[in-house]
């Protein structure tokens, strides 16, 4: 490796990456779900569930395992996936039509996830920009489809652009909690807006 060439961080595999390969999850993300539904007790047996951004399906399938048979969940990426026993549509957020989506869904959503990201550039300020953008789009989603007393899971970058969109979310829900899960990355700028009971 030459010199000034900097290692991947996210290269090597953790006991995270290594614990959803044994467990048949597609990636290490899962644990972050799994510990906000510890925590919250978001999912439960028959819901409602849009994930979007959910390409590879980590947390899909661990939705789809927790709201049961009678559950229903539609996914949402711009990277084809497969979604057993759930919807997919290939699309952008910004090409998702509401009606499309509640008729997939079939009535309001119980839970709305978002895990989206951009492509990573390196420029911190882009990057933040760019996902807070991705945020403030599923938080539209929510706001459009989500039943009242929902739940509105999603990530963001920390950064300056955080705060205003944080005191969004705590107008539109009685219940806001900023979670970093275990399963982030120590160097990772992400956390996670938990919001419940939609107003």
């Amino acid at each position: 490796m030459g010199k000034g060439r900097k290692r991947n961080p996210y290269a090597k595999a953790d006991r995270f990456t290594k614990q959803a390969k044994e467990e048949g999850y597609q990636a290490r993300s899962v644990y972050k779900l799994t510990e906000i539904q510890r925590r919250f007790r978001i999912f439960r047996s028959g819901q409602r569930v849009v994930d979007l951004g959910c390409c590879p399906g980590s947390w899909s399938t661990y939705a789809k395992e927790s709201i049961g048979r009678k559950g229903v969940l539609v996914g949402v990426d711009i990277s084809e996936t497969s979604l057993p026993q759930s919807v997919f549509l290939h699309k952008s957020i910004r090409d998702l039509d509401d009606g499309e989506l509640l008729g997939h869904l079939g009535g309001p959503a119980d839970v709305v996830l978002s895990d989206m990201a951009p492509r990573t550039t390196g420029n911190l300020l882009g990057d933040h920009v760019e996902q807070i953008e991705l945020a403030a789009l599923a938080a539209d989603v929510a706001d459009d489809i989500l039943k009242p007393g929902g739940t509105f899971i999603c990530k963001l970058f920390d950064g300056e652009d955080a705060p205003p969109f944080v005191l969004r979310l705590r107008k539109a829900y009685a219940k806001t909690k900023r979670v970093k899960p275990e399963a982030v990355r120590k160097n990772s700028r992400e956390f996670f807006m938990v919001c419940q009971n939609k107003r």
